[in-house]
C-alpha cells in the first residue's frame, strides 16, 4: 500500500498515470508486489496481476477512476472484500482493478432504512444498528468480512434468507455510477418505486453494468425469541427429506440448514462441541418470533424431525442456541483443514429435489475417488457441493470435470448452476448448458445496453456465442486464462 505510485516512473501505462492525476497518488498501486494481494478472490484457482489496483474514497473518485478508463478504452474490474467464490472479481492484466473498500461511510438510520457505503462489511451493518433493535438480515457465511457492495454484485444470500430472502429482497436503493460516468439512483427509500425495476437488476449483476457507490438497506426489528433445532439422521438423505417434510407442514422457518455427517466430525475434531458425530446429516431449524409463535412452531417442527432422528436437541437459552449453530459456522473452516483445495460449488434445486440430487451427487463422488462434503441452505435449496483436492497432485482439472457433472445433477432435477456465488469465471462455461445461445445473447444485449464498450469487467459471467457454439472451454490451468483473447462485449 504505501509503495502506491511514483509519478516519476515511466514504467507505468498512460492510463495509470492519468488516474494518479485524477484521484490521489496514494490511491493508485502500480508495483507488481503490491498489486499481488489483489490477485484473485476466494476463488484461488484463478489469479492475474492486474495493471494497476485504484483505491476510491467517494462517489467523485469512482466517477473520475470510470471517466479515466473510458477515455484510454481500458478495462474496469469492480472488487469489495475478495471474498467471493466464482472468480467475479478476478483481475485481467491489461484492466484497473478498483477496490471499494475504503467507501465505509455509514448513514443515521431513518424509518428502518440506512445508506452505506459499498465497503462496509456485511456484520458491520447489523453491529451498529442493534443497540437500537434493529439488523440487517442477510448473513453469507463470509459476512464478517464481505462487504455490501459485493453482496449486491452477487446477490448473496445466508442462513436467514429461507424467511427474509436475499440481498435484493432487503435493499430499498442503489447509488450507481455507469460506464458513461453518470450517477444515478435506483429504487428509492419509499414502499414502491415507479418505472422498471432496475433495483433488482442490478443485483447478482456481478460489476459487469455498473459500479454501486452506495446502498440504502432494509433493517429489521431484532426477533424477541429465536431458537433452534438441531436434528441428527442416519444419512444426508434422511435429512434432506425431513426439510422437505417442514415445508409440506406449511412451516417456515427462520433458517434451515442442513450440514452432512463428514462435516460433523471435522468440526466436532476443531472444536470439541459436543455433536453427534456417529449422525450421516444435521438438519439445523431455526424459529423466531414472539414468545408463543416460537414455541408453537418449534414443537410443530420438532415433531416432524424427530420422525427419524437419531437425535434431537432444542437450544435451551440463547448461548445454547449459538452453540449449535456452531456446527454450521464452522464447517467451511473445518473443511479447509482437511483438505489443501476445495471447489466449493454452488446450485440450487427445488427442496423436493434435494434426496434424490445428493444421491446421484454421491455416486459420482464415488466413482470418481474424489471426498464431496456438503452444508447447505436447505431452506431455499442452494446446494454447496465441496469437492476436497490437492492441485499439487494434479487433481484440479479431474475436480473441475466432477464439479461440471454436478451442476448437470443440479440441472436435470429442475435447478440452477448459482444461487448465491455468482457465475464469474468458475461457471461460464456452463452457462452454455442452462441457457440457449439466444438467452445469453439477450444478457449479452443487457450489459450492451448500459456499458456499449464493454469496458466494465469483461469476459465474465456472459459467454459470448461463439464460446457457446464450441460447448464452452473456459478451463483455468495453474492460475492462468487459457483466452487471453476473451471478446469484450
Amino acid at each position: 500500500m504505501d509503495q502506491a505510485y511514483s509519478r516519476q516512473s515511466e514504467d507505468f501505462p498512460p492510463v495509470v498515470t492519468a488516474l494518479a492525476g485524477a484521484i490521489r497518488t496514494d490511491q493508485v498501486i502500480g508495483d507488481p508486489e503490491s498489486c499481488g494481494v489483489y490477485s484473485n478472490d476466494a476463488y484461488t484457482t484463478a489469479r492475474q496481476l492486474p495493471m494497476c489496483v485504484v483505491l476510491p474514497e467517494s462517489t467523485q473518485d469512482v466517477v473520475a477512476i470510470v471517466n479515466t478508463c473510458r477515455e484510454f478504452n481500458t478495462p474496469l474490474v469492480s472488487r469489495g472484500a475478495g471474498t467471493g467464490l466464482s472468480g467475479g472479481a478476478t483481475p485481467l492484466p491489461e484492466a484497473v482493478l478498483m477496490v471499494t473498500s475504503r467507501m465505509q461511510h455509514m448513514g443515521t438510520p431513518k424509518g428502518q432504512r440506512m445508506w452505506v457505503g459499498p465497503g462496509v462489511r456485511n456484520q458491520a451493518i447489523s453491529d451498529t444498528v442493534a443497540p437500537m433493535g434493529l439488523y440487517f438480515a442477510p448473513d453469507p457465511s463470509s459476512q464478517i468480512a464481505s462487504t455490501i457492495g459485493g453482496n449486491v454484485a452477487e446477490n448473496s444470500g445466508g442462513i436467514h434468507c429461507c424467511k427474509y430472502g436475499v440481498t435484493v429482497n432487503n435493499v430499498c436503493a442503489l447509488e450507481i455510477v455507469t460506464a458513461a460516468g453518470e450517477v444515478m439512483t435506483l429504487g428509492g427509500e419509499g414502499l414502491d418505486s415507479p418505472g422498471l425495476d432496475l433495483l433488482a437488476l442490478m443485483h447478482a449483476s456481478e460489476g459487469l453494468m455498473a459500479v454501486v457507490t452506495g446502498v440504502c438497506v432494509q433493517l429489521l426489528p431484532i426477533p424477541p425469541t429465536q431458537k433452534v433445532i438441531a436434528a441428527g439422521y442416519k444419512d444426508l438423505f434422511d435429512a434432506s427429506e425431513a426439510v422437505a417434510q417442514v415445508f409440506e407442514a406449511g412451516l417456515m422457518p427462520a433458517a434451515l440448514e442442513v450440514v452432512d455427517g463428514n462435516l460433523i466430525q471435522a468440526v466436532e475434531g476443531l472444536l470439541n462441541a459436543g455433536f453427534p458425530t456417529q449422525c450421516g446429516g444435521m438438519v439445523l431449524l431455526e424459529m423466531d418470533g414472539t414468545d408463543g409463535e416460537v414455541e408453537e412452531t418449534v414443537q410443530a417442527a420438532a415433531d416432524i424431525l424427530g420422525r427419524k432422528a437419531m437425535t434431537l436437541e432444542v437450544s435451551r437459552d440463547e448461548a445454547h442456541r449459538l452453540h449449535l449453530w456452531k456446527a454450521r459456522k464452522a464447517a467451511f473452516p473445518a473443511m479447509a483443514m482437511n483438505s489443501p483445495d476445495i471447489l466449493v460449488l454452488d446450485a440450487t434445486v427445488p427442496r423436493q429435489a434435494l434426496a434424490p440430487a445428493l444421491r446421484e451427487i454421491s455416486l459420482l463422488a464415488e466413482k470418481t475417488g474424489f471426498r464431496v462434503w456438503n452444508a447447505y441452505h436447505a431452506g431455499d435449496g442452494n446446494i454447496h457441493p465441496s469437492v476436497l483436492f490437492d492441485a499439487a497432485q494434479g487433481q484440479t482439472e479431474a475436480a473441475h470435470q466432477l464439479g461440471a457433472e454436478v451442476l448437470k445433477v443440479c440441472l436435470a432435477h429442475g435447478g440452477t448452476i448459482t444461487g448465491e456465488h455468482g457465475i464469474g469465471i468458475e461457471k461460464i462455461d456452463y452457462m452454455c448448458m442452462q441457457f440457449s445461445q439466444q438467452e445469453n445473447q439477450c444478457f449479452q444485449d443487457l450489459k450492451s445496453a448500459w456499458d456499449a464498450d464493454g469496458l466494465l469487467n469483461p469476459g465474465k459471467a456472459i459467454p459470448t456465442p461463439h464460446h457457446c457454439a464450441e460447448g464452452g472451454a473456459l478451463h483455468v490451468h495453474q492460475g492462468q486464462f487459457p483466452h487471453p483473447e476473451l471478446e469484450r462485449f
